[in-house]
């Protein structure tokens, strides 16, 4: 059944005015912020027309400056998706540059007006189960960002990536939020409760360059917010170059997941090893605020060379004399670790070094690689 719906006045960004209908609440609001994503919108389009969800759906799209023929796509579809129920709000500006991505969903949302969210990225395609189980999680796990298992085009495209992103376990999911490959449900899989989104958001509106996903998944998690996943794959998530995700310099990552790694996790910690006596795990040490440098005990390693070395000199500290951190073999060294090793990259012998010395991940180490 289609919400009821009432006309109401509306002014764009544009300063014109124009009349919309208002709607009543709806179960559930899909958010689509848009910018030249033309090429992509009929495949998007029709996996929402065709969701088996039976709940009361709305489709809110915000056209973030395109300059291609994105708006017209969406118009041409307004009249099917409504046939099936489903309300259509589209908006947008026409400013000479993009606003960003965060700007662009929290319009949508805001014009929205679903108790649920489920975000789209223009150039992905949900599968026709994605709204209803989605929705269904969401009552297990309120207050929580729920994702997906995902089906990554090209295929091959990203294939550690892809494999970390569905074989995390419940645990991971929370524990693994430090590594660099970002959020452990990814951004184009969210969905969650209005509520949710009100009392953590909204999304950082920087622009260009700013992980305004990875920044609202920290927050989100700073308000004691859950994470989950339904067990299934509910996503196409395709890589093209133009993706947005391309914008943001590892370096902004790299700060970003040091600090909450120092707010979260080392400020419990009277003493640590970081795992990884080269470069990645030398470039944590340096980038720890001096009370918590203090703290490393030592470094860990497999390389004879640099297990034999002895120690490593923070040659750039104004300490007299320099800080020396011994640099152990990983049998010598004591929990709790920072793991400063690449997942999936060493055939194994990581993992079964961790699994070794009977480690529990959250407790005595935490990956951040």
């Amino acid at each position: 059944m289609k919400p009821s719906k009432r006309l109401r006045t509306t002014e764009d960004e544009a300063g014109g005015r124009e009349e919309e209908e208002e709607r009543g609440a709806v179960d559930v609001s899909i958010i689509v912020p848009m910018y030249n994503a033309s090429c992509w919108l009929d495949e998007c389009l029709e996996a929402i027309l065709h969701q088996d969800f039976t709940g009361t759906t709305e489709l809110s799209v915000f056209d973030d400056a395109s300059t291609d023929d994105s708006r017209r796509v969406v118009e041409g579809w307004r009249e099917r998706l409504e046939a099936r129920g489903i309300s259509v709000v589209i908006s947008g500006h026409n400013s000479a540059q993009p606003r960003g991505v965060g700007y662009a969903k929290n319009k949508a949302i805001t014009q929205s007006c679903g108790q649920y969210l489920c975000f789209q990225d223009a150039d992905d395609v949900m599968l026709p189960q994605r709204v209803r189980l989605q929705y269904e999680a969401s009552f297990l796990h309120p207050n929580s960002l729920i994702g997906c298992k995902v089906q990554r085009v090209p295929e091959g495209s990203t294939e550690r990536y892809t494999r970390w992103i569905n074989t995390l376990t419940q645990d991971q999911l929370a524990t693994q939020v430090y590594t660099s490959h970002g959020p452990t449900v990814v951004m184009p899989t969210w969905f969650c409760s209005r509520s949710w989104y009100l009392k953590v958001g909204p999304f950082d509106e920087g622009g260009k360059g700013v992980p305004e996903d990875l920044l609202f998944f920290y927050q989100s998690l700073r308000q004691g917010g859950g994470v989950a996943r339904v067990d299934q794959c509910l996503l196409v998530y395709r890589y093209h170059e133009k993706a947005t995700t391309h914008s943001v310099t590892e370096e902004t990552i790299w700060k970003l997941r040091v600090d909450f790694l120092q707010e979260r996790v080392l400020s419990q910690w009277e003493s640590f090893t970081i795992w990884n006596a080269g470069k990645q795990g030398r470039k944590l040490y340096r980038s720890l605020s001096p009370a918590n440098r203090e703290k490393v005990k030592a470094f860990c390693d497999v390389d004879e060379n640099k297990i034999q070395k002895g120690f490593y000199t923070y040659e750039e500290s104004e300490q007299r004399p320099k800080p020396k951190i011994p640099v152990l073999h990983y049998r010598d060294a004591s929990s709790p670790f920072i793991v400063c090793v690449k997942l999936d990259m060493t055939e194994g012998v990581l993992e079964e070094n961790l699994n070794s010395l009977l480690l529990k991940e959250g407790t005595d180490f935490y990956h951040f690689n």
